[in-house]
């Protein structure tokens, strides 16, 4: 299963420095995204117990960043699959290294989330 989704917002970053309730307003934002986006992609509810994700950022600029970083942004949007009901529980997904390229006309993040036996 593949969705695309928009960067994640710097506000959610594990180096941001905001106010708790400017976090909680972009995450509760990226999971519903997320969520949604999952239903529509798969209308029934698999609820893999076990999974492999691999993200592909695509920025406008090709600059330094630290692939930790933007994985750990992401974590509202898999709380967001998970809602959306493709996984049981999101401690059963693992994660391939993050991949980041430069697509200056359309910045996104696309997660492939693949079943594991």
């Amino acid at each position: 299963m593949e969705i695309t989704l928009p960067l994640p917002p710097k506000e959610v970053s594990p180096n941001a420095r905001v106010h708790w309730a400017v976090k909680a307003k972009h995450v509760k934002a990226m999971r519903t995204r997320a969520c949604l986006f999952t239903m529509e992609a798969m209308p029934s509810k698999p609820r893999w117990e076990k999974a492999m994700a691999s993200l592909t950022f695509y920025f406008k600029t090709n600059g330094r960043r630290d692939a930790d970083n933007m994985l750990a942004s992401c974590k509202a949007y898999f709380d967001g699959i998970t809602d959306g009901g493709l996984l049981a529980d999101d401690s059963g997904l693992g994660h391939y290294p993050v991949v980041m390229l430069k697509d200056k006309d359309n910045p996104r993040v696309e997660i492939k989330i693949e079943k594991m036996d």
